[in-house]
């Protein structure tokens, strides 16, 4: 599972599959039994959190030299996937817990991987990532968040938004503008930690779905961090943020997959069970022909998450189109067979 970036085209390895029945197993016995409860309630799934830190699953991506298991980014789709087949909400823990520290992973030093590392890794503390603001959504580049140095700290103000698990976090992942004038190379990352003086969360937003998760504003009033908080050099920030979302951009992909799976197990499992005009109606054809369409997307999608996150984690160039494509892909079906679950489900839908 740890660093195996040679997949075979059509079969993963035993490893892979071996995880993939333990993350199953235990996403069905202790996750999936709260996903209503949490989605009902709008909580953050506390029991999937318990479950996943006392596996070893919150973070496996996080190397071994910061106490992690050093898992490659196949191995971490495939838990996103299995534990979003029973709670999309649940999977956001493993996922943002890889978003929130990508950009550290990549162009962090190494004491500053030591502060954050090892706590995400033993479960002591969960990570987020904070790019967006309210007027800088696709167009980062304009954000208005600033950072000063001021002695041997750096001083932020500004607030950023849609913050996936914003407020349960420990660790945040800010990007902020360091030199108005140059522009994206004027922005810089840093990591917040929640007790900072100057942090907080402003609100929460009102969501569709995956409710247990929340979805947070920070604020920064005058926050002070420590100058050894910096990722990388000044005004690689935004090189930082996009490298980030080229690798995990799949995550989001496996999301998707795994949605999608649950809600085509759950479809195939009706169709066989519900009769009407004296047989299953899995019988008729026109039914057969929409779970095979369906299952025929699914596998697609999964097939494209696992290429970009092979060719993440073999350090390719050029990773902006498969990993967005992944993703974008792979929601797309998820839309299109939790819809058509829907349907397959009738008035049960």
């Amino acid at each position: 599972m740890a660093g195996n970036p040679d997949f075979d085209l059509f079969q993963l390895p035993a490893e892979h599959q071996e995880l993939r029945a333990a993350i199953r197993g235990l996403s069905e016995k202790e996750i999936a039994p709260y996903a209503k409860d949490v989605d009902e309630k709008e909580r953050f799934p506390q029991e999937a959190l318990d479950a996943l830190v006392a596996s070893g699953f919150n973070a496996i991506h996080v190397p071994e030299e910061f106490d992690g298991q050093g898992a490659d980014s196949v191995a971490t789709c495939i838990v996103i996937e299995e534990v979003a087949r029973v709670c999309g909400s649940s999977s956001l823990i493993p996922a943002v817990n890889k978003l929130g520290t990508m950009g550290l992973i990549l162009s962090g030093s190494d004491e500053l991987k030591r502060q954050v590392l090892p706590s995400i890794a033993a479960g002591e503390a969960m990570a987020s990532y904070a790019l967006s603001e309210r007027e800088a959504g696709s167009d980062a580049a304009s954000m208005r968040t600033r950072a000063k140095a001021d002695g041997d700290d750096w001083v932020l103000n500004g607030g950023k938004c849609w913050i996936t698990n914003g407020g349960v976090s420990t660790w945040y992942t800010v990007m902020a503008v360091t030199d108005p004038d140059k522009g994206a190379n004027g922005i810089s990352a840093f990591i917040v930690h929640k007790d900072d003086p100057g942090f907080s969360i402003a609100g929460y937003e009102h969501k569709l779905g995956i409710k247990g998760s929340p979805t947070a504003e920070l604020a920064f009033e005058n926050c002070r961090i420590p100058g050894d908080r910096i990722i990388g050099e000044p005004g690689t920030g935004f090189k930082t943020a996009l490298q980030t979302l080229d690798h995990t951009r799949p995550t989001i992909g496996a999301q998707a997959v795994g949605i999608a799976q649950g809600a085509l197990d759950v479809a195939i499992d009706y169709v066989k069970e519900r009769k009407q005009f004296g047989k299953r109606i899995a019988d008729f054809q026109a039914i057969q022909f929409m779970v095979a369409d369906m299952a025929m997307r699914l596998e697609a999608a999964r097939l494209m998450v696992y290429t970009a996150a092979a060719r993440a984690e073999r350090g390719e160039k050029n990773l902006g189109f498969i990993s967005s494509a992944s993703k974008c892909f792979a929601s797309d079906v998820a839309m299109d067979v939790t819809t058509d679950a829907v349907q397959l489900l009738g008035g049960a839908g």
